[in-house]
């Protein structure tokens, strides 16, 4: 399976993502003819070669060369579809803007068409957007793996005056990705860098084993105290069977003195913390009491922070932990356009085959509840439509 493995080790961006696969062998020409595709104007577009830390790399930029308009996800969706992509891109693309829309809304209470996006509606990050999704269609990859993402820290500058590293809106979408941050200074992952990961990556892992075929590494705009790149490893993995592999903490505590009700809090807080899952189990402990096992999954980067929120949030005195290795199906995110609009269904594959096929939850349940309509109608089209493409 020609798979991308995404090493995040100086954090994500559009550009960055675009540099990495034209340095990684694709045609610039593609991207010329991309953005050409997007009916937009304004902007001028180069991909040159530089070093940063002594390492050659490929440096993707795009000059914005006059004013752009604040855009709502309305008239980039609009961009999009009257663009020359072709259907699969257009999903992908408009599918990534939801995400950031998405995050923006909730970060300042708004519905998603009333968000303004400034940053992110600009040109720029429309041609990084819709480029990468191009590009990763072009070169045939069938799924992308990435490293746990590095944030960076301290405050960046925005539209909305300086905020901390990563933005508020980076880090709504970053809920349930490993990341974490380093002494670098700087914002590392950026929105449009994290929703494109966010969108496109089945794993979240130390590099798989996997055969080679060609490296990319793609230029930040910035020089840093580490080499500001995102390397890109493309070749076949050895995965068998749509069957991955990896390695996750077990965590596990048996409770029998503390209130049932805030087990609910509890989920939401280690889940938003990393955790990749979260299990309760009625158990009777000594002297008959009826108690809980709370299990834990995260992933090895995630474990300290993990325990540390176990102890603050219940009543344990301790916790056992299990390094475990674990067997994963094949998961790709296909975004399908139903009657109440685009949502994510996941796909898990075996054998080629689809043999899990679940829309986004969280995603169906905004949707009916904005229109006031059974969450079964929204749930059963998105899955419905699923069915029909795959």
């Amino acid at each position: 399976m020609n798979t991308a493995y995404f090493d995040c080790f100086a954090g994500i961006s559009g550009d960055m993502v675009i540099s990495a696969l034209i340095d990684s062998g694709l045609d610039f020409s593609f991207i010329e003819k991309t953005a050409e595709s997007l009916g937009i104007g304004g902007y001028e577009i180069s991909a040159e070669k530089t070093l940063k830390n002594g390492i050659a790399c490929t440096s993707f930029k795009v000059l914005v060369k006059k004013n752009q308009p604040h855009r709502r996800l309305s008239d980039i969706t609009d961009i999009i579809m009257r663009s020359g992509l072709t259907e699969s891109v257009k999903n992908n693309s408009i599918a990534i803007f939801n995400k950031i829309a998405k995050a923006e809304a909730q970060i300042h209470v708004k519905s998603i068409e009333e968000i303004h996006f400034h940053e992110i509606g600009a040109v720029d990050s429309i041609i990084d957007i819709c480029s990468a999704a191009a590009a990763i269609d072009e070169m045939k990859i069938q799924k992308i793996i990435s490293s746990p993402l590095n944030t960076g820290k301290g405050f960046v500058k925005t539209a909305h005056g300086e905020l901390p590293v990563p933005a508020p809106a980076t880090a709504e979408i970053l809920k349930g990705i490993p990341v974490y941050s380093t002494d670098t200074n700087a914002e590392l992952t950026t929105p449009t860098g994290a929703a494109i990961i966010a969108h496109y990556a089945a794993l979240y892992t130390p590099m798989p084993e996997m055969k080679i075929n060609s490296i990319g590494y793609g230029a930040g705009s910035r020089d840093l105290d580490i080499p500001n790149l995102l390397r890109i490893y493309i070749g076949e993995t050895s995965a068998k069977q749509g069957i991955l592999s990896d390695e996750v903490i077990e965590i596990e505590t048996s409770i029998d003195d503390m209130n049932p009700e805030f087990y609910s809090y509890l989920f939401n807080v280690l889940l938003d913390a990393g955790a990749l899952d979260v299990a309760l189990i009625p158990v009777f402990m000594k002297k008959n009491r009826p108690g809980h096992i709370l299990k834990v999954i995260t992933p090895p980067a995630e474990s300290d922070s993990i325990i540390s929120r176990i102890f603050t949030e219940t009543s344990t005195s301790g916790v056992r932990v299990t390094r475990t290795s674990r067997k994963i199906l094949t998961r790709k995110t296909l975004p399908v356009e139903t009657p109440y609009g685009v949502i994510n269904v996941k796909v898990h594959v075996m054998n080629g085959k689809a043999v899990t096929i679940s829309p986004e939850y969280e995603e169906c349940r905004i949707i009916a509840m904005e229109n006031d309509i059974p969450l079964k109608n929204v749930y059963n089209s998105a899955l419905q439509e699923a069915n029909k493409i795959i």
